[in-house]
């Protein structure tokens, strides 16, 4: 039986998810495994052409419907616009996956001042404006579910990696909060937590595509297909929290185990100070 096939009971008759990252990695996949389920999906995504071309895709391919929605979502409007687009084609939104994400790993200075303003964005504001607006409709309604990729860097407050760290975690104790207050109304909210995923997001440093590879033997790296299907058995079985691969458990809690004296070494030999 097919993860589609298994996950298809989850899915009632005009059951429409909102997928935000949507165009490219994890977001395409969730958005491919979603209609592949028979579920209609609203694809949202800052990469206009992108966009189109991956909706016009899943639409050939499937029979569930496609809609697809340009928009940057590292803004505080984001929320509004994107819940105006569905109320203006009278879409009622049953699963939200809070997918869309950024990364960098450089120290805060000045110049990465906008890209971390942008990531606060997205990584917290939005996705907390976003579950305020369609949670409420689906504690309306009696059903639903909630699912926010996180990341196993959540409990990893190292330099380099402060505001992803930083603005992942903040995703992880939000939705783990966020399980309990939506539990009563019979919809779930499920934390993702995974280590790194064999997509482009990763793509910033020379080296560290190597370091991914080598990684992904030991399990710690997952393909987005992978990683997608055990994220949304998880969803659907309204699991408060997943962290896919038994080395990710225990990786964060070794990081940040490590002693001040080789964290400073390790980030003065990587800056060069």
């Amino acid at each position: 039986m097919t993860m589609a096939k298994d996950n298809s009971k989850y899915i009632w008759p005009g059951c429409t998810a909102l997928v935000t990252g949507a165009s490219s990695g994890m977001g395409l996949e969730y958005a491919r495994q979603l209609a592949a389920m028979g579920c209609h999906v609203v694809m949202v995504s800052n990469q206009a052409e992108e966009l189109e071309e991956c909706a016009k895709a899943l639409q050939a391919q499937y029979s569930a419907k496609i809609w697809h929605f340009f928009c940057d979502l590292a803004r505080f409007e984001a929320a509004d616009d994107v819940d105006g687009f569905c109320k203006d084609n009278g879409l009622e939104i049953d699963i939200l996956v809070n997918n869309a994400g950024m990364f960098f790993f450089r120290e805060l200075t000045e110049e990465m001042a906008p890209k971390a303003e942008a990531m606060l964005m997205l990584h917290v504001v939005t996705p907390t404006r976003l579950c305020e607006k369609f949670g409420n409709a689906m504690k309306a309604r009696g059903r639903g579910y909630i699912l926010n990729v996180s990341s196993v860097a959540a409990g990893m407050p190292v330099p380099g990696l402060m505001m992803y760290a930083s603005t992942k975690s903040y995703l992880k104790v939000f939705t783990k909060a966020l399980y309990f207050e939506m539990k009563p109304y019979g919809v779930g909210a499920t934390a993702l937590c995974p280590g790194a995923v064999a997509t482009g997001l990763y793509n910033v440093l020379p080296g560290l595509v190597k370091i991914l590879k080598v990684a992904g033997k030991f399990g710690m790296v997952y393909s987005p297909e992978k990683l997608v299907r055990r994220a949304l058995r998880a969803m659907f079985r309204r699991r408060r929290s997943i962290t896919p691969g038994f080395i990710n458990i225990f990786f964060a809690p070794i990081v940040n185990g490590l002693p001040n004296w080789f964290v400073n070494r390790v980030w003065r030999k990587f800056t060069g100070k």
